[in-house]
């Protein structure tokens, strides 16, 4: 169940970025599981990636690789090709290597990544079959069809397309993400895969992307759980006619900017879509010391079951959000300063529950679909925001049920 507007955009196509799909059967015969991306010659190309120790083959390989000039992405859902050892090691270089003969490209050029089950081996055998159809479907216009090949758990597919102006040339930037449960990402999303026609060096582009990672990806979380294939990759073709970025010039800040306005959407939607969802909330925490300690006190409150089932019954037992914030590890916090809001109506003050508050204002906001949960900790004058989505029956149905 979507909470809110998760309408499929307007893809607009980038210069120098074909897709194309195809059905392996890895999982599922309904849809399209195995998704190529190619790159225009002299593409440049960034990466960030999970920090779960358990990483899963591909994202070994696809590091290694990064370090070469890469060409092509292979993407299948339905097996994450995660906690198999060696002969997931060998399976994913092996699927680098099909992609690579079907495309007379190199091994080194082609980074693979992988979403779904744990544990199992990768058929490579039905990914080797599947791939010339995936090569032949190449083109600019596939997003939409990229987007549903990723998926998973999804409900909807994910996807953000604008077109900003740099020295009166127009920049395209178009992304899709996969992700609903096990999310949090703790660098960037289950899956993301955002490309550009700008022109920028690599260097550039990596640091773009990973301070758009940090303030959109790492400030999202459904159920608290670092997932093992965690990848996401910006793309920059170099086919547009604006001229080259560069660190100095204006277009930079304008370029990270709308780098990270497609993130945040594509960040939005994946809580938007999590397993079993019914509310958003947005954890605002104003006036913390530092960046640091705003996430963790605003992470504590999106990861706490307690809090998050309440949300899910709308019930305004505002008991559990104090009792986050107090968990949350913050030395020498003033109580008496401290206030919690539940939109603007303010449910703590002095150490205790607001005089000015009611059960019936409290219920008038949790009964919304959107609900934004601000902490003012007046310690600093840092404020970060954390998005995240209710616990409920459904989410557990969905996880018990997953490799049925």
């Amino acid at each position: 169940m979507a909470v809110g507007n998760v309408t499929f955009p307007e893809m607009k196509k980038v210069s120098g970025i074909k897709l194309g799909t195809s059905n392996a059967g890895i999982k599922q015969t309904e849809r399209d599981d195995l998704v190529v991306i190619e790159m225009a010659e002299g593409a440049t190309c960034a990466g960030v990636f999970t920090q779960n120790a358990f990483c899963a083959a591909p994202v070994h390989i696809a590091k290694e690789h990064m370090q070469q000039s890469p060409r092509w992405l292979l993407i299948n859902s339905g097996n994450a090709n995660a906690g198999t050892g060696q002969q997931g090691m060998q399976d994913a270089k092996a699927s680098c290597s099909m992609l690579a003969a079907v495309v007379a490209g190199e091994d080194k050029q082609v980074l693979p990544f992988s979403t779904g089950v744990i544990g199992e081996n990768l058929p490579v055998a039905k990914i080797e079959k599947a791939l010339p159809n995936a090569v032949s479907a190449l083109d600019e216009g596939n997003w939409n069809q990229a987007a549903h090949g990723i998926m998973t758990t999804d409900t909807f597919a994910k996807g953000a397309s604008l077109i900003i102006e740099l020295d009166g040339h127009p920049v395209t930037l178009t992304g899709i993400s996969k992700g609903a449960g096990m999310i949090q990402p703790n660098m960037a999303t289950m899956l993301g895969f955002v490309a550009t026609d700008a022109k920028i060096s690599q260097g550039l582009l990596q640091k773009c992307l990973s301070v758009a990672a940090e303030q959109s990806f790492n400030r999202i979380t459904v159920d608290g759980d670092t997932s093992t294939n965690d990848a996401c990759i910006l793309m920059a073709s170099g086919c547009s006619t604006a001229p080259e970025i560069t660190a100095e010039s204006e277009n930079y800040s304008l370029f990270a900017q709308a780098v990270m306005d497609v993130c945040k959407r594509l960040a939005e939607l994946i809580v938007r879509d999590g397993e079993g969802a019914t509310k958003l909330m947005r954890i605002c925490v104003e006036q913390a010391e530092s960046n640091a300690e705003a996430v963790q006190v605003a992470k504590t409150i999106a990861h706490s079951p307690l809090v998050k089932t309440a949300f899910f019954a709308s019930d305004p037992n505002w008991g559990r959000i104090l009792a986050a914030v107090g968990r949350s590890g913050i030395e020498n916090m003033e109580l008496d300063k401290v206030e919690i809001y539940l939109d603007d109506v303010c449910i703590v003050k002095n150490g205790g529950r607001a005089d000015s508050y009611t059960e019936e204002q409290g219920q008038q906001v949790m009964n919304q679909e959107e609900i934004l949960v601000r902490v003012v900790l007046a310690r600093g004058k840092v404020m970060q925001e954390v998005l995240t989505c209710d616990l409920s029956y459904d989410y557990v149905k969905i996880n018990a049920e997953y490799r049925t």
